[in-house]
């Protein structure tokens, strides 16, 4: 059993927990996620690790309510308990094997959107106490919907903040405050990594490659199962077929089919549609068999 020592409520429909697991946390790096079950017949809940304190031996996850799993997990207090919390898996991100002098002459933007800024924070703060210095925009659609504000202000060089009716900070897109900072202040940025939802993903790939940006983006909103074995996360990646839970959830987002997965999205939501995907991918729905999860399992 995996006991929450903190429980809280950050905004409407989102929830942040400390969760007691000190295997994960001495192992993990910024970019990888856990899997998380309440029961021993609940659901699998692929979720990208927030933030690890190796020395407590604690987790942080933040989530939001989007079905009965989720609706189940919001209700847990502290001192309540994970049956199973399974990490750390995925890939890490890619700067995490860089050399530090390397990245320190790079100029890197993070692009948040909504819950994105959960998987952002971890490694924005990587690079803060390796002495690399970033430029970080959150976007949310209100004030109220803004989280982890102080925390990402804490590591991040010059954090920026979006919302799309002007409530607070910036008004407008993401991308528009990518265009102020690119166009109109001349910054100029080595790579951009962009986590958020997939339309917000899209966009913003499609400004930074009109910009010649490098950008890195995280497929974590596709995932289900986290094993490879569901399909739900299979996506096209340069006109390779890859599986986000296994293969990243990291990939250059320049080469990502986002029309094609988010149209995959949705069909998977239904049974019909799920039946639909298996009868047409055949062998190629599932990811690599006998791989499992790669990452540390």
């Amino acid at each position: 059993m995996y006991r929450i020592l903190n429980a809280k409520e950050l905004t409407s429909n989102i929830y942040l927990m400390d969760v007691e697991a000190p295997r994960i946390a001495k192992s993990c790096l910024p970019g990888q996620f856990i899997i998380a079950k309440l029961d021993e017949v609940g659901e699998r809940i692929p979720l990208t690790i927030c933030d690890y304190n190796r020395e407590a031996g604690t987790i942080t996850i933040v989530f939001q309510v989007i079905g009965a799993s989720t609706e189940k997990m919001s209700a847990l207090k502290e001192g309540d308990s994970f049956r199973d919390f399974t990490g750390p898996l995925g890939m890490a991100s890619e700067f995490v094997n860089e050399d530090i002098s390397v990245l320190k002459n790079k100029k890197i933007l993070f692009v948040a959107g909504g819950v994105g800024t959960a998987p952002v924070y971890p490694q924005v703060k990587w690079l803060r106490e390796n002495g690399v210095s970033c430029d970080v925009i959150v976007g949310a659609k209100n004030k109220e919907l803004l989280i982890l504000e102080n925390e990402m202000k804490a590591v991040a060089g010059n954090l920026y903040i979006t919302t799309d009716d002007g409530s607070y900070g910036f008004k407008g897109m993401v991308t528009e405050q990518i265009k102020e900072l690119v166009n109109n202040q001349g910054n100029k940025y080595d790579v951009c990594i962009a986590i958020g939802p997939m339309i917000m993903m899209k966009f913003v790939c499609l400004l930074t490659k009109e910009l010649g940006i490098k950008t890195i983006v995280s497929l974590n909103p596709v995932m289900v199962d986290g094993t490879g074995m569901c399909g739900a996360c299979r996506v096209s990646v340069g006109g390779e077929i890859k599986f986000a839970c296994v293969d990243g959830p990291e990939f250059d987002g320049h080469l990502v089919d986002f029309d094609e997965a988010m149209k995959r999205q949705q069909m998977y939501k239904s049974e019909e549609g799920r039946a639909l995907l298996r009868l047409r991918e055949g062998d190629t729905h599932k990811g690599h068999k006998g791989k499992g999860c790669g990452g540390n399992n």
